[in-house]
């Protein structure tokens, strides 16, 4: 390979919970000539250590991981000049996580039960520039009650998500047990779920 292909091809890293995952989005993305594979990290946080030295173009990241998830990764990319762009890749079903990611800096939605090339045309276009959010319907982003939530309910839901107790999530948010039992009563009542069971439940489907 010549040094002008070398420099055109985008450089990819990927995070996610599932060593699975990992392993197969890693073969894939190195058989594919247009991107060079540069990363593989189990959570946001080894993910944000590992790109200052990296530097990857695009990152194709899970959704919900237990430290550092999506939205966690996309709102410290923003601190980042010239950061790398990401693709939330994820098994939820709806238009909660897409829509949020797209509202916290994402590029792109990719689901989990799309066909491989779907996402590798997707990592070549946000590569190039493009967003890609192929099942985002604006009418039910308004209608879910999901969005309805504030920015700190959606930390403390995604939290809850992830499987942390109330006194992690409080040590996480730098807040005191009560107040994140305040934001969790307040989730409850806007998503109508009388437990952490339902409201979880809701984040998974939404």
């Amino acid at each position: 390979m010549n040094e002008n292909a070398a420099a055109k091809m985008i450089r990819v890293a990927v995070v996610d919970k599932s060593p699975l995952v990992r392993a197969a989005l890693e073969h894939l993305i190195s058989e594919d000539p247009r991107f060079e594979f540069v990363a593989v990290s189990a959570d946001g946080e080894e993910l944000l250590r590992n790109i200052e030295q990296t530097v990857p173009n695009v990152i194709v990241s899970g959704w919900v991981m237990a430290l550092g998830d999506g939205k966690y990764i996309l709102d410290h990319l923003q601190t980042i000049e010239a950061a790398p762009q990401v693709i939330i890749y994820t098994g939820a079903e709806g238009d909660f996580i897409p829509s949020l990611g797209m509202a916290h800096g994402g590029a792109a939605y990719v689901s989990k039960s799309e066909e491989p090339q779907e996402l590798l045309d997707t990592i070549a276009a946000v590569g190039n520039g493009k967003m890609v959010f192929p099942y985002l319907d604006v009418k039910q982003i308004n209608d879910n009650p999901l969005t309805d939530l504030t920015k700190r309910e959606v930390e403390v839901l995604s939290s809850l998500a992830a499987g942390r107790t109330n006194k992690e999530i409080a040590q996480e948010l730098s807040v005191s047990n009560n107040t994140v039992k305040f934001h969790v009563r307040n989730l409850y009542q806007k998503l109508n779920v009388k437990n952490r069971s339902q409201a979880v439940s809701l984040y998974h489907k939404s």
